[in-house]
């Protein structure tokens, strides 16, 4: 969403200065009299966006926010604790941290300033911050971030663990099988037209693939360069995050896993708004321009339109096709005890839970996987090479 620098005049002619985050200038100027304030000027601001790696991008975040809700539950004011816990962070996301600072002492809301930085404050983050600051609670929202960020830290670590061997070994299968193909294929095959023998089918088609493979390497680097664009493609462009949201949703094995994290995002933030008071129907708009998956977005869009219809919640979730069925169930449990805030909440643990279990099976499925899979090919060259042999042997002994 575009982030607008702007000049505005109370009722009383006092002007201000700040930046806010809009789909448009129409968007922003009923924003701003919403909170009592002429626009007078705005331009969009262009985004300041400090370049780290993706896994130190994490990690710095985690130490601010764990720092954050060390130090407001000891009672320092925000723009101290801002101050102080910048000083646990690199010096990339440092300066970004000093910017939200100035930014807040300048009068913006916290989310607000921290929405200049993207890449660094996810929408989810910023939309739990924005819950805290609207209930007053601050505090609770960063103390509620540090130990999310930690489960997602902790889930991540996990499957990288898990994930190390068989990646190791999809590696060390490439490379068996591309030696295989590339360099003792070609040398058989030589000594085997020396000899004179004719190449049974199965050695043929293999020498052939073997040939194309040796000659197409250009297309094959060009495909890999493909692959990486594509890659970044979805990773920034608006499609390209609908296209890759999408295809995940489609997968079979990935599908249950991605319900489950969205239906925990979802279900988190949602609870944490209704805590601050705000009415269901007006959460569920904050929800939409907090989550990050477009497809998610849609779905909440879908279930806001249900609940302005009339429908309960737990209606309006089972319509839909993203969110996992534990999500209605529970939100049902919640409505019917007059409990939702509480059950959303113990929805999003469960959900959580459930997806640290499933992407640890996924990961453990891939290492017999790829074993069964390299083993075939490796077994299946050297089948068409034996053939070869037999059918020399064979004829020498017909001879």
């Amino acid at each position: 969403m575009p982030r607008f620098t702007f000049e505005a005049v109370d009722a009383t002619g006092a002007r201000s200065r700040g930046t806010e985050t809009a789909a448009n200038s129409a968007a922003l100027v009923q924003r701003l009299e919403a909170r009592g304030l002429y626009l007078l000027d705005a331009t969009e601001a262009r985004e300041r966006t400090p370049f780290t790696f993706g896994g130190a991008q994490r990690r710095e975040v985690l130490e601010f926010t764990r720092a954050m809700a060390a130090l407001l539950p000891a009672g320092l004011p925000l723009a101290r604790a801002l101050e102080s816990a910048a000083q646990v962070t690199g010096a990339p996301a440092r300066e970004a941290i000093l910017d939200v600072r100035s930014r807040v002492v300048r009068g913006e809301t916290l989310e607000a300033a921290l929405a200049g930085f993207p890449r660094l404050f996810s929408p989810i983050y910023r939309g739990i911050v924005r819950a805290g600051e609207r209930s007053g609670d601050v505090d609770g929202a960063f103390v509620r971030l540090a130990a999310q960020l930690e489960r997602e830290a902790q889930l991540r670590g996990r499957v990288v663990s898990a994930l190390l061997y068989p990646a190791l070994l999809a590696v060390a299968g490439a490379v068996a099988v591309a030696v295989l193909l590339l360099v003792v294929l070609p040398q058989f095959t030589t000594l085997l037209a020396e000899a004179g023998a004719a190449l049974p089918r199965s050695t043929q088609l293999l020498v052939t693939f073997s040939a194309a493979l040796a000659r197409g390497w250009p297309v094959l680097l060009v495909s890999g360069l493909a692959i990486i664009a594509l890659a970044v493609w979805s990773e920034r462009a608006t499609e390209g995050r609908r296209l890759r949201a999408r295809a995940l949703l489609r997968l079979p094995l990935v599908r249950p896993l991605r319900q489950q994290i969205l239906g925990a995002r979802f279900a988190r933030l949602l609870g944490a708004l209704i805590g601050g008071g705000a009415p269901l129907y007006a959460a569920l708009g904050d929800v939409i321009e907090s989550l990050d998956d477009p497809i998610a977005c849609d779905e909440a869009g879908a279930v806001r339109a249900r609940v302005r219809e009339g429908a309960s919640l737990r209606a309006a979730l089972e319509g839909g096709a993203v969110f996992p069925p534990l999500l209605a169930q529970l939100v049902g449990v919640g409505e019917e005890a007059s409990q939702l805030r509480a059950f959303l909440l113990k929805a999003a643990d469960i959900l959580d839970e459930r997806a640290e279990r499933t992407a640890q099976r996924l990961a453990t499925l891939a290492e017999p996987a790829l074993i069964v899979l390299f083993g075939a090919v490796v077994a299946g060259i050297a089948v068409a090479l034996l053939q070869a042999i037999y059918g020399i042997n064979a004829g020498s002994f017909a001879r």
